[in-house]
């Protein structure tokens, strides 16, 4: 039996790495594992840029009541060679292949028509489109929306080490540094953690719309633009210029519309004579007509307006709703309605239920004044007078509440 010294020194020899791995897992080890070899070369503007998703550390409220809706999720996307902010999309969404194809979109466009929408005088020449897409393993960069778009378009995508987020180190510093801001700055802040929040109350102080985060962001980006970076020692704006002086500046997108189509993501549905459905709604338009004829299998994207895709020539359609008394709205507003307004009673079920529960919650009916925190009735629990549909009538053992009838309501038999 060996004695404890020849067990301390054996213990003592053993690789750092590998023991600290074996004991408290990958995740404690990475302190202790070197950052990787060379770097690739990056020499040009938007040869290489990097992108990734995050929640935004603050609560938003909603347009009309100013009420708080929640957290938000910023995509943001970074050239690596001057590490200049090309790309920046917030969403109420959860990060999908539609908020990566919007923020392709918003980097290989001009940016002044978008400030001047949001009313930011400022500067945002970083436009073009990349080279190169580096991002990590997440199931919505590894979509084929993404993927069908960057071939089309001749961009390359590259993925990083599984488990290693320090490959994308870029990206993640800029996304850092950017919610910093947003805790010493933005009111409804919720801090990275608990611990930093205390009995900070987020919602009690939260003020910022989707709109005025989107200015005070595009702000924030400007001014860090015009700051020394710590590690080129130059501002981001001053590269970006000399770079573009040296080789040209990168090319840009004429048609947003057309290239935010091509990175959206694709719905399967055949075509009917009353067109087809996505989310319990019906789309259809005149431009359907040739293809109602030949059956075609067709791609579509989005909520309020349909874009259909002929699998055979390729070409692009708009497409609405096709019944006129649906407002229009996100799929999110949409998915949620029509989740609210199931009745309990699977008789009770109405086509017209999603849009009754839309045109009474939507933030733009006058009627939602004078109960904002409360949600309205529905009209079709009101007897569908307001939607135009009747009253479904069913038996009086059936399971609706409405349609029940006690002893004394009911009609008295007539004695002969």
């Amino acid at each position: 039996m060996p004695s404890r010294g020849t067990v301390l020194r054996r213990v003592a020899q053993l690789d750092p790495l590998k023991a600290t791995q074996a004991r408290e897992g990958r995740d404690a080890a990475r302190s202790k594992r070197s950052a990787g070899g060379a770097p690739p070369e990056i020499v040009g503007l938007l040869q290489q840029v990097q992108m990734d998703h995050t929640p935004v550390d603050v609560i938003v409220v909603d347009e009309r009541h100013r009420l708080p809706i929640g957290r938000p999720y910023v995509t943001v996307a970074i050239d690596v060679v001057s590490r200049c902010i090309v790309g920046l999309v917030v969403t109420l969404e959860a990060p999908s292949a539609t908020s990566v194809g919007l923020c392709l979109a918003r980097m290989a466009t001009g940016k002044q028509a978008w400030l001047e929408q949001l009313g930011v005088d400022a500067v945002w020449p970083m436009s073009g489109k990349p080279h190169e897409l580096y991002v990590d393993n997440a199931a919505e960069f590894k979509s084929e929306a993404l993927r069908r778009g960057c071939e089309q378009h001749g961009i390359a995508l590259s993925y990083r080490p599984p488990g290693l987020p320090h490959f994308g180190g870029i990206v993640e510093r800029v996304i850092g540094t950017m919610m910093r801001l947003v805790h010493d700055e933005l009111p409804g802040t919720t801090f990275s953690n608990v611990g930093e929040r205390g009995a900070y109350d987020s919602d009690g102080r939260a003020v910022m719309t989707m709109t005025e985060l989107n200015a005070w962001l595009a702000l924030a980006v400007a001014c860090y633009h015009g700051q020394i970076h710590d590690g080129l020692s130059r501002t981001p704006a001053a590269i970006w210029a000399e770079l573009a002086e040296r080789d040209g500046t990168p090319g840009t997108v004429s048609n947003e519309t057309a290239f935010l189509i091509d990175f959206l993501p694709v719905i399967r549905r055949t075509v009917t004579r009353s067109g087809f459905q996505v989310d319990h709604v019906q789309y259809y338009c005149d431009a359907l007509k040739p293809w109602i004829a030949q059956r075609a299998q067709l791609a579509s994207s989005c909520c309020a307006g349909i874009r259909a895709t002929s699998p055979g020539s390729g070409r692009s359609i708009r497409t609405v709703r096709r019944t006129c008394r649906c407002r229009t709205g996100s799929c999110r507003d949409h998915r949620s309605a029509f989740g609210n307004s199931r009745p309990r009673s699977p008789a009770c079920v109405s086509r017209a239920a999603p849009t009754s529960t839309s045109s009474c919650c939507s933030p733009r009916s006058p009627r939602c004044a004078t109960s904002p925190i409360r949600p309205q009735r529905r009209p079709a629990r009101r007897g569908g007078t307001e939607s135009g549909v009747a009253p479904c009538r069913l038996p009086s053992t059936g399971s609706c509440r409405r349609h029940r009838q006690t002893p004394s309501q009911a009609r008295p038999s007539r004695s002969r």
